[in-house]
């Protein structure tokens, strides 16, 4: 088994692992951090729960390391490192991640992003950082109104790119590589690789090593993937009755719209279930205040649209359910990835209604599994009495850690919420 101070990387950073509790590195951190080292340009195929913040972040600290010091003056401490996410909480998760390894280097890091008063943000950027992580809207906006230099950037790491391209950034991101130094190092990270993805990694990276962990549009070995096949009157009883019936915790329920969410987040606190919905439309503060209440046990149930399939992280999620079906098979993928993460044991629930079975279809024609049907008795009708009704079969709970410790999820902003 590989171990992190057999990547090379130094006392100081392996003290910090230690403190983290890191033990041996993900496939992903294996693979990828020896070529950083090693000065290569990385192309990686990897999906958010890889380990892959660590992957790109350890090298890049080793190597800006380098010019560590302990000097007041701004002058001294240049960013020399950047990182480009798509939205506000993953580069929020990103930066925390990246202060923890730097806890015994006197290295300064910074997360900027849109949503926010960027007038908080420039007294920071004026005391100098190594390490910048940024959204590419906001990036632009400091750009603009010349509150940061880019000139001595050795290294430049997008994480998330398919995300981004889906959210519009490919011109900001064009721009911004255009305004880096020509010479330096270049990381690149998505978990799919449409053509436009291609191309740009075609246009920035040189010679690139690439990179992949686990073949495209993988489940994880750890998820328990069941179907409820259900009526579609039937979907809120359903749930509330496997919540209440199995006396699950930390559920993640995936709806098709804004709305839906609202609406089932209602309907469920009735029910006397606690559960927040969080979607785009929401305020920065409600979104903030429901993931810490549901990170720290107070909310039993999140209810979440798509836009947060791509970048919420909690650790030791056990449980994610599609209450509606996506369209779009991929996004399957991308949501049950929310547990199930680094070796942790978790469940994925559908609750499939006859109409969605086309995208059933279409999800195991891609995962290339036949996922398992569990007809749950007297909620395959349209009636709503719940009385007689047998329990649902009781899957074994998965087997958790720890608790959920840490939350950082991907948004939109609300409207008028300004640029990422």
């Amino acid at each position: 088994m590989t171990t992190f101070a057999e990547l090379g990387l130094r006392s100081e950073i392996l003290r910090a692992l230690e403190d983290l509790g890191y033990r041996e590195p993900t496939p992903i951190q294996a693979a990828v951090i020896p070529i950083a080292l090693a000065g290569r340009d990385v192309l990686a195929a990897a999906q958010t729960g890889t380990g892959k913040t660590a992957g790109f972040a350890l090298p890049l600290i080793e190597q800006v390391a380098a010019h560590a010091n302990t000097s007041t003056s701004p002058a001294r401490h240049p960013i020399r490192a950047l990182i480009l996410a798509p939205t506000r909480e993953l580069a929020i998760q990103v930066e925390e991640s990246v202060r923890a390894y730097c806890k015994h280097l006197p290295l300064r890091s910074l997360v900027v992003y849109g949503g926010v008063n960027i007038d908080t943000q420039i007294p920071s950027l004026r005391a100098g950082v190594e390490i910048l992580v940024a959204t590419p809207g906001r990036l632009l906006d400091h750009v603009q109104n010349k509150t940061l230099n880019l000139s001595q950037v050795s290294m430049l790491v997008l994480d998330e790119a398919d995300r981004m391209l889906d959210m519009g950034f490919m011109p900001d991101l064009r721009r911004i590589i255009g305004l880096l130094p020509a010479e330096r190092q270049n990381m690149m990270f998505s978990a799919t690789f449409p053509e436009e993805i291609r191309r740009l990694a075609d246009s920035f990276l040189k010679n690139p090593e690439r990179v992949e962990v686990a073949r495209r549009n993988a489940t994880a070995e750890t998820v328990t993937q069941v179907v409820h096949p259900v009526h579609h009157e039937r979907k809120r009883a359903l749930l509330v009755h496997l919540v209440k019936s199995r006396d699950l915790r930390q559920v993640l329920v995936f709806t098709g719209t804004k709305l839906m969410a609202n609406r089932l987040a209602n309907e469920l606190n009735r029910a006397g279930l606690q559960a927040a919905a969080i979607h785009g439309d929401k305020s920065q503060q409600e979104r903030i205040k429901a993931l810490d209440a549901f990170k720290h046990g107070e909310m039993r149930i999140l209810v979440a649209t798509d836009v947060a399939a791509r970048g919420l992280d909690i650790e030791a999620l056990p449980y994610v359910v599609n209450y509606d079906l996506p369209h779009n098979a991929e996004d399957y993928v991308h949501r049950i990835g929310r547990t199930g993460r680094a070796g942790a044991r978790g469940e994925a629930i559908s609750l499939v209604s006859e109409a969605e079975n086309r995208y059933l279809d279409d999800i195991e024609k891609l995962i290339k599994t036949q996922l398992v049907r569990q007809p749950v008795p007297g909620f395959t009708s349209g009636s709503d009495d719940l009385v007689g009704y047998a329990a649902a079969p009781v899957v074994a709970a998965p087997t958790r850690a720890r608790p959920a410790k840490q939350v950082a999820a991907l948004f939109l902003p609300p409207a008028g919420s300004g640029r990422r």
